[in-house]
């Protein structure tokens, strides 16, 4: 029957687009369910993707002002930026993704619902549209609904002058000041894009730490080039309240000396994190049950406690990263199908867009620490490479760390230009257990960014750098 499927996915983020195409691919009749009439959801519409559009955008300008002359290209006069065109390029490239998305569901047959999906029972669920409705039935679900902003207490989301990187991603002009409650990814992200552009921006971070999750040294190292772009960072610091008057937002917060300050801005960027978004989806009825912190209890199959429904993405335990949702969808897609796929959570790279990049995978120096684990630690600054120096790149360094018995690698810590897309190479490294010797010994391109990595290899291995 036409609303009969084989698997129909909810959500229609990078889990479950990638799910949904997998399953599809497997042979299996598929449908997607997207409340939104734009699929991709946060990392294509709101998250990912529109801010690393700005991101690019502003870098540009600020290399702009600030390296242009120093590489022999003369403008004539500052440069201007065009606030308007900057959210228009980057409205552009969202309906490019959203396009090609629309694409591969037609190419892979798979029938795209609008609407909100709420379960009847485990078999069948109830599409609520604009204008219509449909029950459709399936033998197989696979949930893919994501998160959404969180808050602290006393911060109310107004949308308006206290908002969430969704409005953040979309203001109607260039503000003059921005505070942003929060100093892990997003909030660095967005403290990049709008001091680039020269709004006053102040970061308040609960820790002792800028990005708190990733090795202490990055954030360390993050906090220094940031306040190149006169970025204030307020660490240690605890929000007490924030609220709107007329045209500005008021904070309330308790610095890091315990003393009561009080910072006013255009905004206030809340970035305290993400939760799990599972309203309206009637899991009751579905026999699908909650962990206590709101996320869907899943098995290392990732099913819920109902066996034919499946969950992925932001909405089950682990990092909140569109790449481990990618990953969750074609693991479930393919158990379905009988494979016995494998994911190494482990190994799944972390990645800050800030410039420079900074990107990791595996233990920090702190986990290892705390675990009494025994390791040693090489680390290379780019201020020693010819490449960075050629692009005049020199901040940051790479940080490899290994086991002093086996040569195995622990972790990799990287900031640095493109450390997203260096951070690839020992990724592969880690997961096929190369050695740290095996690792300075295959030939690296000269002058590359990655050459970094070989001589902190080489380093954590007792011996000394041999490039430039």
């Amino acid at each position: 029957m036409e609303n009969q499927y084989d698997i129909i996915v909810i959500g229609s983020g990078p889990g479950g687009y990638t799910a949904a195409i997998r399953a599809a691919q497997l042979g299996y009749k598929t449908g997607i369910i997207e409340k939104y009439d734009s699929l991709g959801g946060t990392c294509t519409n709101v998250g990912c993707i529109p801010a690393k559009a700005l991101l690019d955008s502003t870098e540009h300008y600020h290399q702009a002002k600030e390296q242009f002359a120093k590489h022999g290209i003369e403008l004539n006069g500052e440069p201007v930026i065009n606030f308007t065109q900057l959210i228009h390029r980057k409205n552009e490239v969202i309906a490019s993704n959203v396009s090609g998305l629309r694409f591969l569901m037609k190419k892979n047959k798979i029938d795209v619902y609008t609407g909100t999906g709420s379960f009847i029972d485990h078999r069948s669920i109830k599409v609520s549209g604009t204008d219509t409705e449909k029950t459709l039935t399936a033998k197989y679900f696979i949930i893919a609904t994501g998160s959404k902003p969180s808050t602290i207490p006393g911060v109310v989301i107004d949308k308006d002058r206290i908002i969430t990187s969704t409005e953040a991603l979309s203001l109607p002009e260039r503000p003059e000041s921005m505070v942003i409650i929060g100093g892990g990814v997003i909030g660095v992200e967005l403290a990049s894009v709008y001091a680039r552009i020269g709004t006053a921006v102040t970061i308040i971070e609960y820790a002792g730490s800028l990005i708190p999750a990733m090795d202490r040294e990055l954030g360390k190292a993050l906090f220094k080039t940031l306040e190149k772009l006169k970025i204030r960072t307020l660490l240690n610091s605890k929000v007490q309240s924030a609220s709107v008057n007329g045209s500005q937002a008021t904070i309330k917060l308790l610095n890091g000396q315990g003393e009561e300050q009080q910072l006013t801005a255009d905004y206030c960027l809340v970035a305290v994190g993400r939760k799990a978004y599972t309203e309206g989806l009637n899991l009751a009825a579905a026999g699908v049950e909650l962990e206590p912190d709101g996320k869907i209890r899943v098995n290392k199959l990732l099913q819920t406690s109902s066996p034919n429904i499946y969950a992925i993405g932001d909405v089950i335990a682990g990092q909140m990263l569109a790449h481990k949702a990618e990953d969750e969808g074609v693991f479930v897609a393919e158990v379905i199908s009988g494979q016995k796929p494998h994911i190494n959570y482990n190994l799944i790279p972390g990645v800050v867009y800030t410039w420079p990049e900074l990107a990791s995978v595996g233990a920090t120096e702190e986990e290892l620490r705390s675990k009494e684990i025994e390791f040693r630690s090489g680390t290379f600054p780019y201020s020693a490479s010819g490449r960075a120096r050629a692009a005049m790149d020199t901040d940051g360094f790479a940080k490899v760390l290994i086991s002093p018995q086996y040569g195995e690698v622990l972790g990799v810590h990287i900031i640095g230009p493109r450390a997203a897309d260096v951070i690839a190479q020992s990724v592969v490294g880690m997961e096929y257990e190369v050695t740290a010797e095996d690792m300075y010994r295959i030939s690296y391109a000269h002058p590359t960014y990655s050459e970094a990595l070989k001589d902190a290899y080489l380093i954590a291995s007792g011996q000394g750098a041999i490039n430039l």
